[in-house]
């Protein structure tokens, strides 16, 4: 193999890619998740971890080697959308690339191969006008509306694209948790606070002592807790029978 062809055969592999190109040290886990070749992938970690990073990373390595490809970034709000395709955007300059966008979205990037990328807000009417998209990312999944999940179904149904969702839980509800406590296949990686090596010395301690055991677990411990509040613990809702109707009693 001749040295560029073995670079470009590098490039393929998006922890080389990160490092080579974007002096991004990926750490055990990340690499994992980058390398994740799955359709189907569900990323639930701790908060702070870095979760945008990996994903905004995800989606420029997918779009750069895929020409005239489409990565679709929803999330509950175009602000938070926002923020992970300005992280691409903070990407492309360490390449020396220049940052346009690609004159239809406001919140959108175009690689100089064609590609896109673009970041839309979780409104499920907006999601519905893209199709052929071969990457689609939902950050904050746990937090978004069950009308985005619904939209973005047909879409990588009908491409033949991945669907990753990323987030910190936020109880037992909603369709991130309902994947990922499920039975259907999905590719699922979870990431504690403790298996993270960048949090400050003392910073989780100090965390645990300011909040509840639930909201500490959940928050840094990656688990689905209980809706605080509840009339009756959200296990015992999901167990209750379905009447001579078939009605499920919730």
């Amino acid at each position: 193999m001749n040295r560029g062809a073995a670079e470009l055969s590098g490039w393929l592999d998006p922890v080389v890619f990160a490092r080579r190109r974007l002096g991004f040290i990926a750490d055990d886990v990340q690499a994992r998740v980058l390398r994740c070749e799955g359709k189907r992938v569900l990323l639930n970690c701790a908060r702070q971890w870095g979760k945008s990073t990996v994903a905004a990373l995800r989606a420029l390595h997918w779009a750069w080697t895929h020409p005239e490809g489409l990565v679709v970034a929803a999330s509950p709000s175009g602000r938070q959308s926002g923020e992970l395709v300005r992280k691409v955007e903070g990407f492309i300059k360490r390449m020396g690339e220049r940052v346009r966008g690609d004159g239809d979205n406001d919140i959108s990037v175009l690689l100089p191969n064609g590609a896109r990328i673009v970041g839309l807000p979780g409104n499920d009417d907006t999601i519905r006008g893209f199709s052929g998209a071969g990457l689609v990312l939902i950050d904050e999944a746990a937090r978004a509306k069950e009308e985005l999940y619904e939209a973005v179904g047909p879409m990588v149904a009908v491409s033949g694209g991945a669907l990753w969702m990323m987030s910190t839980p936020a109880g037992r509800r909603g369709f991130f948790w309902r994947e990922w406590t499920g039975c259907e296949n999905w590719e699922r990686i979870a990431v504690k606070a403790e298996e993270c090596g960048r949090y400050p010395a003392g910073f989780l301690e100090r965390e645990r002592r300011r909040m509840t055991e639930r909201s500490y677990r959940q928050e840094y411990g990656c688990e689905f807790a209980e809706v605080e509040g509840a009339f009756l613990e959200e296990s015992v809702l999901e167990e209750a029978v379905r009447d001579d109707l078939g009605v499920l009693v919730k």
